[in-house]
């Protein structure tokens, strides 16, 4: 074997793993969301916030089962995700669905702690580790979390502010419906939520990639699905001295797992550097079509 193969070869085994790694932390994702629902929130009906949320409202209102209210409301903004975001992304969203429906439906709703404000804390702690997780390997929980995403896609938002927006509107819901003390402790496990998410998974920084490839034509196809800007320059090797070309586009932290897998899936011999970016001028999202 040649040496200079020997790590494309390990890049490739590391290629077929990766599918199966991914999918695994979506599972444990959604049991921890289940978990924060059943063990936490639910009990002292508070709200997570999103279509968790809205299934939990009409699930106290009505006395429906919330894991599959959960999951019917859910069905609508997949089948639109597939249409907009990628087929990825959604496959994997549905997957953190379908598991964080069956893992609602075997753990049994049980009062860990009879202190709200313990429970909101606590809930929105462990839902934020499985959203965050979830997020970084390229995929959702679902909900507004594809909503954020579509609208991120076509204008430049912080996906932060989205959720943030929808998930409020949620909770003045359960104030309005239920009471103010309870929406309340539902807006202190939403701001906890979102402050263990960003130190998981950083949503709108910006970053430039810099990718070194002997397929562009290949490279350019899969990166143009991706909605962003892409300037193509020739360069040569210092050592090798052979012909390559440089593509640099620049994209979000969210993202950036999305645009790894493309880079990694398109040519196992690219190399790839990843920059943060301070300032963006001009326009940054190439119009969806």
């Amino acid at each position: 074997m040649n040496f200079q193969e020997y790590p494309a070869i390990l890049r490739k085994k590391s290629l077929t793993l990766r599918p199966a790694q991914e999918v695994g932390l979506i599972l444990v994702s959604a049991l921890l969301v289940a978990a924060a629902l059943n063990l936490f929130q639910i009990p002292h009906q508070q709200l997570s916030g999103g279509i968790a949320g809205v299934a939990s409202i009409i699930g106290y209102l009505t006395g429906w089962n919330i894991s599959l209210v959960y999951f019917v409301l859910n069905v609508p903004l997949i089948i639109w995700g597939w249409k907009v975001v990628g087929r990825k992304y959604i496959v994997l969203s549905l997957i953190s669905v379908l598991s964080t429906t069956w893992f609602m439906t075997i753990i049994p709703v049980v009062n860990i702690t009879h202190d709200a404000t313990l429970a909101a804390v606590f809930g929105g702690i462990i839902s934020a580790a499985g959203i965050g997780f979830s997020l970084r390997v390229g995929g959702s929980t679902g909900g507004f979390d594809i909503v954020g995403s579509i609208v991120t896609r076509r204008r430049d938002v912080p996906m932060g502010n989205i959720l943030f927006i929808l998930n409020g509107a949620v909770i003045l819901i359960l104030g309005f419906y239920k009471n103010w003390d309870l929406a309340l402790y539902s807006m202190l496990s939403t701001f906890v939520k979102g402050k263990v998410v960003d130190m998981i998974h950083v949503g709108h920084i910006k970053v430039t990639c810099f990718i070194i490839t002997k397929e562009k034509d290949k490279m350019l196809c899969q990166l143009r699905k991706l909605h962003h800007g892409i300037t193509c320059v020739d360069s040569q090797g210092g050592y090798s001295e052979e012909g390559n070309y440089m593509l640099m586009t620049v994209t979000t932290r969210y993202e950036l797992a999305a645009v790894r897998k493309t880079v990694l899936d398109t040519d196992c011999h690219a190399f790839m550097n990843v920059v943060q970016s301070t300032e963006i001028v001009g326009r940054f999202a190439r119009p969806v079509k």
